[in-house]
């Protein structure tokens, strides 16, 4: 049976069960969408659902969103529970970094490949229709390693990359129905949104703060109050673009 949707419309976000994912979650639930939870976690799922006490407005779906069948049945569960999809937020990934390059297998590479990127285009695919039927929008989150990188870090540079690349392309492909954006993060700082059993308060200290030009670490609330900007009313002519939220470290020359 089809339940009553609010009128803010409906969002998945995949990865929406720690984390950043969770912080966007948390957001737009507060401004009366309707949220789907694509995670691979069930616990985590679970716990974000309990967390948020909203399960007339909320769905888990357990999802890997390198499996096309995974997806595809995430977003029959979606549409059968609130009718349509307005908002897609590609967040799932996975890290994979600090192996040197010659250690680094195929199947490693892959797995941050698939994960990172081809669940992007997984979910865009599938969700097209609903998207393009509500003129809706898609967020894509990227990375500041999308532009610039640490060593040992070749397959979630080249998937970040990736994603920016993936954006624009969809924005020509889906536009005019359905804008398009990425946001690429940079330190933000977590720990409160994990899970209960991974759970941890921020050890971060004043020098981490102080090296960011706007002199603080990120919060996850900076990158969904984008989120909730780029997929409003207010973003209408904004579609193909990558945002950069890091405190303006990428503009910051350092010198050792």
């Amino acid at each position: 049976m089809m339940h009553t949707t609010p009128a803010h419309g409906v969002a998945i976000v995949t990865g929406g069960a720690q984390g950043i994912g969770r912080g966007i979650t948390r957001h737009l639930l507060a401004q009366g969408m309707a949220l789907v939870i694509a995670d691979c976690d069930r616990e985590a799922g679970e716990e974000c659902l309990d967390a948020l006490a909203q399960p007339e407005h909320m769905l888990f779906v357990e999802t890997d969103v390198a499996q096309e069948a995974s997806v595809s049945a995430m977003v029959a569960q979606t549409v059968a529970r609130f009718g349509r999809i307005t908002a897609l937020i590609n967040n799932a990934g996975v890290g994979g970094m600090g192996t040197p390059l010659e250690d680094l297998t195929l199947a490693a590479w892959l797995r941050v490949i698939h994960t990172n990127l081809t669940g992007c285009f997984l979910c865009a695919k599938h969700c097209a229709p609903q998207l393009r039927t509500a003129r809706g929008a898609i967020i894509n989150i990227a990375s500041t390693r999308a532009l610039q990188s640490e060593p040992n870090s070749e397959a979630y540079a080249a998937s970040k990359g990736g994603i920016v690349a993936l954006t624009h392309a969809l924005a020509l492909s889906l536009g005019p129905a359905v804008r398009v954006n990425c946001i690429s993060p940079g330190w933000i700082e977590v720990g409160a949104l994990k899970k209960q059993r991974t759970r941890h308060a921020s050890a971060l200290s004043p020098e981490d703060h102080a090296q960011h030009p706007c002199g603080r670490v990120g919060a996850p609330g900076d990158i969904a109050a984008l989120v909730a900007f780029l997929i409003g009313d207010q973003a209408g002519f904004i579609t193909g673009q990558n945002f950069v939220v890091d405190g303006g470290m990428t503009r910051k020359m350092m010198y050792v």
